[in-house]
């Protein structure tokens, strides 16, 4: 039946309301210093002194200068290379994939091979103010919902996940919502005289990453 392929999902579905980072090792960003701050506002061209300008950000109650709200997700990202590590990219072939990215969402195995994914929705609900001299830690891995699905790029599932992100006080500062379509690619269909109907390709590959 056309919609058995759908079966290979059904742990994962079966899976949702599942805090998949339950006992896995933080692993933290660099602490926030100034000097990552201006490089985040500088091509924004942000202004806001509260950004820059730490005796004007403590006159408004911070405790030092503010990371602006959209920066949080990225400063709460570990490093993925330092010194020693193997090379990110180990293939010279066009298209290669990274082997450590932050992108991509998270994969415990439950899922069913794929070959391809791309980013669908992001939200974010930012609860407490960052400031230069925090570190930052994503935590959790929260199944929201997964939903198998056939769209003209292929066979898949859309899969969403929450994530939260914690200071080194261990407050929680934000939530972080994605949601990603993972997929193989359809075969072409032949096109017929008079038919324009065809399947193109995917976007990006999927390489296995870490949690976003």
């Amino acid at each position: 039946m056309k919609g058995d392929w759908t079966h290979a999902w059904q742990p994962m579905v079966d899976a949702v309301g599942r805090d998949f980072g339950e006992g896995r090792t933080e692993v933290w960003g660099e602490t926030i210093e100034a000097s990552m701050v201006r490089r985040y506002i500088e091509p924004l061209e942000l202004d806001s002194k509260l950004h820059s300008d730490a005796a004007f950000a403590r006159a408004h109650g911070y405790a030092d200068i503010v990371v602006p709200s959209t920066a949080i997700a990225s400063f709460a990202m570990p490093l993925l290379w330092n010194p020693g590590d193997s090379p990110l990219f180990d293939d010279a072939a066009r298209d290669a994939q990274p082997t450590r990215s932050h992108i991509g969402g998270v994969r415990f195995g439950l899922e069913p091979p794929t070959t391809h994914f791309f980013g669908v929705d992001a939200e974010a609900d930012y609860l407490l103010p960052v400031v230069v001299g925090d570190r930052l830690c994503r935590r959790g891995a929260l199944l929201l919902s997964c939903k198998p699905k056939e769209t003209r790029v292929g066979q898949g599932a859309f899969i969403s996940w929450q994530t939260e992100v914690i200071n080194q006080r261990r407050e929680r500062v934000a939530l972080l919502r994605t949601t990603f379509f993972r997929y193989n690619v359809l075969r072409a269909e032949p096109v017929t005289r008079g038919s324009t109907r065809g399947r193109g390709p995917a976007s990006a590959h999927d390489a296995g990453s870490s949690p976003a």
